[in-house]
């Protein structure tokens, strides 16, 4: 079933008072649709940042991503900067993914790294908290972010 046919029945689950939670049909869908992406996208200035997102994107057998090279300071002005982010990018360039690292929300809040489909709905994310509270290098903290995003939707390496 169709990404929109399973959002439209769990809609109507939830108008009818039966939702129960996700399932697994609704879980394996998000893996094809990442799975079968033909053009990824990660929109910011760091080139290290891809490198280690494809990096681990490899090692779950989905296709790499492009390094979409554009300003995102603005996102930083807004209430959720990494969502913000992954909307500009959509905005702006055609693509069937988009996986984007910022702030979580206010200064202090952490990190988000979100992946959104081609139309802006969020298929995954992961949250890490401020650097001052987790000491992680960037490397590190990126990497865990990503296999996190791809892991809390049952995809393995």
């Amino acid at each position: 079933m169709s990404l929109e046919n399973l959002i439209k029945a769990a809609y109507n689950e939830s108008v009818e008072g039966n939702r129960q939670g996700d399932k697994l049909e609704e879980i394996e869908a998000i893996q094809r649709y990442i799975r079968s992406s033909k053009k990824i996208i990660i929109p910011n200035w760091n080139q290290t940042k891809v490198n280690i997102i494809n990096k681990v994107l490899k090692d779950f057998q989905i296709p790499e991503a492009e390094h979409f090279e554009f300003h995102t300071n603005s996102a930083d002005l807004s209430r959720m900067p990494a969502i913000t982010k992954a909307q500009m990018a959509l905005d702006l360039c055609e693509c069937d993914l988009v996986i984007a690292r910022g702030r979580l929300g206010i200064p202090g809040s952490g990190s988000l790294m979100v992946i959104l489909d081609s139309k802006g709905r969020v298929l995954t994310g992961a949250t890490s908290p401020s650097h001052v509270v987790h000491k992680k290098d960037l490397d590190e903290a990126v990497e865990d972010e990503i296999t996190q995003c791809l892991e809390r939707i049952g995809l393995k390496k």
